[in-house]
């Protein structure tokens, strides 16, 4: 039962985290820019999307817009965020 709970409440957290989490946007209107975020070391464009959105979190910003990604075997992303 105990082990029940501890999964619930921990899928739970999960599911709030991803919910407060910054959000790609296709349009800066109305955004005020907070600066530029930066990740490496992504295996797939997914991963540093998702690394990426969370190093936009981190910084208190609601979105983001990737700037450039490049890399082969591993790949690094930019893009700035915005409140």
């Amino acid at each position: 039962m105990k082990k029940m709970l501890l999964t619930a409440l921990l899928m739970s957290f999960v599911t709030l985290n991803s919910a407060v989490a910054a959000q790609a946007i296709n349009s800066t209107d109305g955004k005020e820019k907070m600066g530029v975020v930066s990740v490496g070391g992504a295996y797939t464009l997914d991963d540093l999307s998702d690394a990426l959105a969370r190093k936009a979190d981190e910084k208190g910003a609601s979105g983001y817009k990737i700037l450039s990604t490049t890399g082969n075997n591993k790949l690094h992303g930019v893009a700035e965020i915005y409140r």
